[in-house]
């Protein structure tokens, strides 16, 4: 029987800060049990600075988040 991890998508309207942040805490709390991924509505043309280096101390690749949409 093949097993699937859960997923789980932060949604945002520019997914520019929050939803990046969530996506770094959950994937560093988690590791591989469970794929986490954001996106926005209205993707902005970069990340916030801040959330950046907030995601760089959770030990995440602050390079792998840039803002994404959704379809």
């Amino acid at each position: 029987m093949k097993t699937t991890r859960p997923r789980v998508l932060f949604v945002c309207t520019h997914n520019r800060a929050r939803s990046q942040i969530a996506e770094a805490v959950l994937r560093r709390r988690a590791g591989a049990r469970i794929e986490a991924a954001s996106a926005g509505s209205e993707p902005a043309p970069v990340v916030h600075p801040l959330a950046l280096r907030m995601v760089a101390e959770l030990g995440g690749d602050p390079a792998a988040h840039v803002p994404k949409g959704f379809a």
